[in-house]
């Protein structure tokens, strides 16, 4: 049959049958005896006629996969919109830190939302932890709220909502989501590294019924929000969660009354193993054998300073499957430093595996995430480690870490898979709990920021600048919306002034970010990346910059932080300057784009200095233009010499 692309399809083009029609995000089958076309508005029109009189199933069944696969996805796109638009709090509402989706019976995850990745894999663990705890103890009309990250949340304040969905009687499937609550209760508000075990982090839900049975336990509900800092909006992200998951269930319903429940959860079925058989198929294309790279180091476990924490990552393909061994990775930590290992480690494994092997923009065909996709990835992380902690030990900031081990894999595959992988990401996660009481509202404020890094080169473009990275990939959020509910103000956020590393590509730029106070303020910071190792440039890329947190720059009593520090207090009128890395360069820098040098020099990504440094490229100093013979015979120059130093 022949293949043709959506995008290329016209108004009154005619396609006979048997064809298919590919897209970004599905395939669309003609069947045989069946002609399509496209209408004035770019709708695929099936005309079916022929073959609808026919009983048979066996042309129907592609057909009908591929409409409750895309079913599924809509649900679950739905969901997280819901949450977007009815959430209180903006680190839900605007930076998109949730998870959602739709379960099978078993807790397998059929469809998940497109937000942050850090829920890819974790979601299906909560759902499945859930079913452990509660056993035969689940009902239909129950409404179940979970978050202990020793049974599958990603951390604690990662609050899940987890609906059963049943049908005639009988459980067929279920509905979740995850997202991120200001304030759980702990030793501190928002933010909590110094915490002695997962009880300092503040009230950890397991498998607790909101509802049962359809009755609301408004004791229960009074119990919950007395004891968090932010009642009003934990109460509006948490209603939003609900309504996502209602909402999902009577879609879910409404397919199987529809297309009936074995084609549903044949289906289901369906699109796990074909995301699964595609996996397989893109890691049996590398070379079996064991990677490794060089060990990275985080700064310290935000008590302990001083003390860095080696992170080590060894790969291992076997056939089509992948193993990531994160043996000899640092100890678990005294601190909250410490990674769950099934919402957090193995989630994290789970998303770079799809990022290399499966992107959804780069890869030809749309692979829905589900299931399917876990069952080639292993994950090795020694009880006791950093990436999988023992009882009770506490994980609430846990981002850093697994950001540092899957950066460290994309080194580790680079010789292999140079076209697959990125230079050394920002790869840190500075996320900064800012708080104080309201008098006048009789509870806390609490503001959660993500200060976002930068991508490395990449095998045919620039690194991305001032944008979340990896599995944080979470949206900044707008100054207006800080400015108009809090008390603070945004004086400076633009581009870090130091000039981006150097290679054929150029490594990402991240953002400085001054914020001042307007009354007395608690702040805590979980990040990364100020003592230890710099973002690693490849094949001849330069390395990136580190980061810096600084208490009013500029000023008498100017004082640098640490990346990583719980309950310090800013004054009124004092300010905090966040300086995220610069990531690394991609490839020799003598063979990129002089033009793109000079685009670099006007837009003062780098200098006119450094052009001709690092890169070979002369440019004008008073009028800024691009000398070309003189840079070609500077390149020549240089790569003679280059020559000359070359082993015999």
């Amino acid at each position: 049959a022949p293949f043709y692309d959506r995008a290329a399809l016209r108004a009154g083009n005619r396609i006979a049958e048997p064809a298919i029609v590919e897209q970004h995000d599905t395939t669309v089958v003609i069947p045989p005896r069946c002609e399509a076309t496209i209408d004035p508005y770019g709708n695929l029109l099936i005309d079916c006629d022929a073959i609808a009189s026919q009983r048979g199933h066996a042309l129907a069944a592609p057909i009908l996969q591929r409409v409750i696969g895309g079913a599924f996805t809509a649900i679950a796109q739905e969901m997280a919109s819901v949450l977007y638009r009815m959430s209180y709090s903006s680190i839900i509402r605007e930076s998109e830190d949730l998870g959602a989706g739709i379960f099978d019976k078993d807790g397998h995850i059929l469809a998940e939302s497109e937000s942050t990745p850090m829920f890819m894999g974790a979601m299906p663990r909560i759902v499945q932890n859930v079913i452990k705890l509660l056993g035969d103890d689940i009902h239909e009309g129950d409404i179940i709220l979970h978050n202990d990250p020793y049974y599958g949340a990603t951390h604690s304040p990662d609050c899940a909502i987890v609906v059963p969905i049943f049908r005639q009687g009988d459980l067929i499937g279920f509905s979740g989501a995850s997202a991120h609550l200001l304030d759980i209760g702990g030793s501190h508000p928002g933010i909590n590294i110094d915490a002695v075990d997962i009880y300092a982090e503040g009230n950890i839900y397991r498998a607790v019924k909101l509802v049962e049975k359809g009755v609301r336990r408004d004791g229960l509900w009074r119990h919950i929000l007395e004891n968090m800092r932010t009642p009003t909006p934990n109460e509006g992200d948490i209603q939003a969660m609900i309504a996502a998951c209602e909402l999902a269930k009577s879609r879910y319903l409404e397919l199987a009354e529809r297309y009936g429940l074995s084609a549903v959860e044949a289906a289901g079925r369906y699109w796990m193993d074909y995301s699964e058989q595609m996996l397989r198929r893109e890691i049996a294309k590398i070379p079996d054998g064991e990677y490794e790279t060089d060990v990275g180091y985080l700064d310290d476990d935000g008590v302990n300073r001083g003390k860095k924490l080696p992170v080590k990552v060894k790969v291992i393909i076997a056939g089509d499957e992948i193993t990531y061994d994160l043996t000899g990775s640092s100890d678990e930590v005294p601190t909250g430093y410490n990674v769950p290992y099934e919402g957090t480690t193995c989630s994290a494994m789970a998303f770079i595996t799809r990022m290399m092997f499966l992107d959804t923009v780069t890869y030809p065909v749309y692979v829905p995430q589900n299931e399917g996709m876990s069952r080639p990835i292993k994950v090795i992380a020694p009880k006791g480690s950093i990436f999988n902690p023992n009882f009770p030990r506490s994980c609430f900031a846990r981002f850093c870490q697994v950001q540092r081990a899957v950066d460290l894999v994309l080194r580790a595959l680079a010789p292999i898979v140079p076209e697959k992988i990125t230079a050394g990401n920002s790869a840190h996660l500075h996320f900064i709990s800012y708080s104080g009481f309201d008098t006048k509202e009789g509870e806390y404020w609490v503001y959660l920021e993500v200060n976002e890094g930068s991508y490395g080169g990449r095998p045919d473009r620039d690194g991305l600048d001032a944008v979340d990275c990896l599995i944080a990939n979470t949206r900044n959020n707008p100054i207006e919306e800080l400015e108009w509910r809090f008390p603070m103000r945004t004086e400076r956020y633009e581009l870090r002034d130091e000039s981006c590393a150097a290679g054929k590509w150029r490594g990402g730029i991240g953002i400085v970010r001054v914020n001042r106070m307007l009354v007395d303020t608690i702040v805590t910071c979980e990040g990364e990346r100020h003592e230890s190792d710099e973002p690693w440039g490849i094949f001849g890329g330069d390395a990136g910059l580190n980061a810096s947190v600084v208490r009013n720059r500029g000023q008498s009593n100017e004082e640098s932080w640490p990346s990583k520090f719980t309950g310090l207090t800013l004054a009124a009128g004092d300010t905090v300057e966040i300086t995220v890395p610069n990531s690394g360069g991609y490839g020799d820098p003598l063979e990129r784009d002089p033009e793109l040098i000079l685009s670099d020099v006007l837009d003062e990504f780098t200098t006119v200095e450094l052009a001709r440094e690092k890169y070979g490229v002369v440019i004008e100093p008073g009028t800024l233009r691009l000398d070309r013979n003189a840079t070609k015979r500077l390149r020549a120059e240089r790569c003679s010499a280059a020559r000359l130093l070359e082993p015999a």
